[in-house]
């Protein structure tokens, strides 16, 4: 049996689920069902990471303990499974005992190796982004991704990870794998960056400034950083250090946003090299999600909620709107407008073809159409190359060529028309058009699994008729 690891990044549960995440979750959900329908074994990680400054302040806030805070928004994060359709296998939480034991032996292993040591710590400190900024990275003297946000001046005595030992290891991993990191000129972002050189980072706490964390071994004092215990899930969940059950199925395809590219692409790969486990397989890096052309922000009201639309569009609708309309991996934008426009796209595109074609089948034929053998091979290949290239919108454009061929079909033939005149004809095109409308829902599946479901329910040996896919939507209710 073939094996397939594909993981999320861990969002910060530091606020409800958005958009954004909504994403790259999806994106991995195409991907994973993708390679269960190439037959493999697939294991789909996700889940929240809930440790550092960030968390530790909003939970005082709210005057709840941490534990509890993390507990309310993890079930929010792990409510997206139904919400999205999601088909993710394991959800790992940092705050989880096993996390914690296998972050620490991680800790003990790089430690062994001598790529952990105790220094002064005196740096610029954005808590939006839990990093470390350089000069260079400064906007006017802000980080350029939370511009609004004080950057903290710290200066204590911390664990640092030799990250600098690690530079020409990972210009090497790039060279050998120049599919590594995808798309290419993010490979070329990071790799310019760690060209740049590399200085060791900060990888914990004291513990009386910032008590949640997961404890150092043998330093009660300290805690550790964020980044350093978030990133080792990848492997916890798969049950390391234990390396005989699922371990087997790393490495794996990484799925995360712009903002995570040194993280993902560097420094987890210096820890994985220091902890003498195997690099990653791939990474793919998407963009961001504006709304109406701004930056989401709660102080500008134009956060977008998944949960929202999906109740109000339905799952697929909202799948479809970010597959084919957001760039795979480029920023992308979302409106309303352009919501209300991509619905009306599946209504009146595919929902009206698979109804019209169904109720012609049933009306003059109860269904039973003859089998027309047409070669989908060369868009199959096509499919294929533009899943490997993470281009979901391209794989989307082709299909919805199909089914505009179809509904040309329709219009040219008017089978309505043709079977007044020719049955044998009229039921020819039926046919043909059964054929394309299956090939259709077949190749959603990975895409829109519940309207691929139910296409391919209707066009089974016999034809049926069916509810709309895509109800009409009230106007008034925008």
């Amino acid at each position: 049996m073939n094996r397939s690891y594909i993981t999320t990044t861990l969002p910060y549960v530091n606020a409800k689920p958005h958009i954004g995440f909504a994403l790259e979750i999806v994106q991995a959900d195409v991907l994973a069902r993708v390679f269960r329908l190439k037959g493999s074994e697939v294991i789909f990680n996700t889940g929240t990471d809930e440790h550092g400054q960030k968390i530790y302040e909003r939970a005082v806030a709210e005057g709840k303990d941490p534990q509890t805070y993390v507990d309310e928004y993890a079930a929010k994060f792990d409510a997206l499974k139904s919400a999205l359709n999601l088909s993710y296998t394991h959800f790992i939480r940092t705050s989880d005992p096993a996390h914690k034991k296998a972050a620490q032996e991680f800790w003990t292993r790089c430690e062994t190796q001598g790529d952990i040591y105790k220094s002064r710590y005196q740096v610029k400190y954005c808590v939006g982004c839990e990093l470390e900024k350089t000069e260079s990275e400064l906007v006017d003297g802000h980080c350029s991704v939370h511009p609004n946000m004080i950057l903290e001046l710290r200066d204590e005595e911390n664990y640092f990870f030799r990250w600098s030992k690690y530079q020409e290891k990972l210009l090497a991993l790039y060279k050998q794998r120049p599919d590594f990191v995808v798309p290419e000129h993010r490979l070329k972002e990071i790799r310019t960056f760690v060209e740049g050189g590399l200085n060791d980072f900060s990888i914990s706490r004291l513990k009386e400034k910032m008590p949640w964390g997961v404890s150092v071994p043998g330093d009660e004092d300290h805690v550790m950083y964020v980044w350093f215990d978030a990133l080792v899930n990848y492997i916890s969940t798969l049950g390391w250090p234990d390396e005989s059950g699922e371990f087997a199925f790393w490495p794996g395809v990484q799925v995360a946003g712009k903002d995570n590219l040194r993280q993902q692409s560097a420094m987890w790969q210096a820890m994985l090299m220091s902890a003498g486990v195997e690099p990653s397989k791939q990474i793919f890096i998407h963009g961001f999600i504006t709304s109406d052309g701004q930056k989401m922000s709660k102080s500008l009201g134009n956060v977008v909620d998944p949960f929202e639309l999906a109740t109000e569009y339905g799952t697929d609708a909202l799948r479809y709107y970010l597959l084919r309309e957001i760039p795979s991996s480029e920023d992308g934008d979302f409106s309303r407008a352009r919501m209300e426009e991509r619905y009306a796209e599946l209504a009146n595109q595919l929902g009206n073809l698979v109804s019209r074609v169904a109720a012609m089948a049933v009306k003059y034929f109860d269904g039973n159409l003859d089998e027309v053998k047409m070669d989908w091979m060369p868009l199959y290949q096509k499919l294929g190359a533009a899943i490997e290239q993470y281009d979901f919108k391209s794989y989307l454009d082709q299909v919805f060529e199909v089914v505009a061929q179809a509904n040309d079909l329709v219009d040219k033939k008017s089978p309505f028309k043709l079977v007044k005149e020719d049955e044998a004809a009229a039921k020819a095109v039926l046919s043909q058009l059964s054929v394309m409308i299956r090939f259709v829902g077949q190749a959603l599946a990975p895409f829109l699994p519940q309207t691929s479901e139910e296409i391919l329910r209707r066009y089974g040996k016999v034809v049926l008729v069916g509810e709309s896919l895509f109800p009409r939507r009230d106007s008034s209710s925008t």
